[in-house]
């Protein structure tokens, strides 16, 4: 496609910015007249897509919080972090794409008020960051529990209620600064939706982008991978232990022939599973703002600049099933009490009380 010609029936030298609604042109930066309108089967395709994502998040992370308040066992310290992490994922969806879609649907342009984009923006901030440091304290608790074991101290419910309100302060906080003068909300992409301007060259919006990326994302991800390698690590030595007392035995292994594969092979494949899924959601529309912020901008057109945010977005539909539905005890309760998702959990692996709380955390 050449820049500046009559594409998808616009006029020659029309530009994506041209077709922002007179409430927002304000807003619109500048780098925006640099690229026509996308074809607008673009608009009607993010749309559906989004319609999509909402209703599977609505329904996954919906049953989350459904059991958590529906079953007694499940209210563990452990699952209220987890609960908080459906609640938002749960709010980030419903909060943005009814927007958006609505506003794919329609001439694919933002049709709302400047201050509905600054509150889209502010609502996905919030969702999402607070989402990041969820994960980041789901981990912790399994680092604590699998590499402290007995000798680290128990999540507690007040333990866990004061990481909840951390998570929500902190993601109010950092996600109101634009509205106190540090950073902007803008339409961003193809103007159906609304983020940070990381496009901006002046010290204001460029030392909040800076901020966003160091504290939404290297920090939360250099927390999540240090807890992941020690629980390896941890599980590992522990494996190495039972073989060594296994040959000292003359046996051949002091697991039983059912349990299958080990604890490390488990933990570990949970650990790479998790960690690759957060990396491959979350860096593309990372690695768009830093190009934003230090490097060249013209490889950031429209269509660049909206579908890694339309990725990021898609954790809130795969977290539920990675952090709760997978787990053995909410798979039964689900089959208990949400028989329609058609689930079967054998009740050998539902998990008893007997279990002790290392093995919960690898499974989960």
């Amino acid at each position: 496609m050449s820049y500046g010609s009559t594409e998808f029936g616009y006029p020659s030298g029309v530009t994506v910015a041209d077709l922002a609604a007179p409430q927002i042109k304000h807003l619109i930066n500048p780098h925006w007249n640099n690229y026509p309108p996308v074809n607008p089967m673009w608009h009607y395709l993010l749309g559906v897509i989004y319609v999509f994502l909402g209703t599977a998040s609505f329904l996954g992370n919906g049953v989350v919080i459904y059991l958590f308040l529906k079953v007694k066992k499940l209210r563990t310290p452990s699952n209220l972090l987890i609960t908080n992490l459906a609640i938002l994922d749960f709010n980030m969806l419903l909060s943005n794409f009814p927007i958006f879609a609505w506003n794919s649907f329609n001439g694919g342009v933002w049709l709302f008020s400047a201050f509905a984009c600054e509150v889209y923006s502010f609502c996905g901030m919030v969702t999402g960051l607070g989402a990041i440091w969820s994960l980041v304290f789901i981990t912790y608790d399994r680092y604590n529990v699998i590499v402290h074991g007995v000798s680290g101290a128990p999540l507690t419910f007040g333990k866990a209620g004061a990481m909840v309100v951390f998570i929500w302060v902190n993601g109010c906080l950092s996600s109101s600064a634009p509205f106190f003068g540090w950073g902007n909300y803008i339409p961003e992409g193809i103007l159906d939706s609304c983020s940070i301007d990381y496009l901006a060259t002046d010290f204001n919006n460029k030392s909040y982008g800076i901020f966003v990326f160091v504290w939404c994302y290297v920090i939360p991800l250099s927390s999540i991978l240090y807890f992941y390698f020690f629980i390896i690590k941890s599980v590992a030595a522990h494996e190495s232990a039972m073989r060594a007392q296994a040959k000292k035995m003359n046996v051949a292994s002091l697991r039983s022939g059912t349990e299958g594969e080990s604890a490390e092979m488990r933990v570990a494949k949970v650990a790479i599973f998790n960690v690759s899924l957060w990396i491959c959601c979350w860096s593309p529309y990372c690695y768009v703002v830093v190009q934003g912020l230090f490097f060249d901008q013209s490889p950031i057109t429209p269509l660049v600049s909206t579908l890694p945010a339309l990725l990021a977005k898609t954790c809130s539909c795969y977290n539920p099933m990675v952090y709760a539905l997978g787990h053995p005890r909410f798979r039964a309760a689900m089959e208990e009490h949400v028989p329609f998702c058609c689930v079967y959990e054998p009740a050998a692996t539902s998990g008893g009380d007997g279990k002790s709380a290392a093995t919960e955390g690898e499974k989960n």
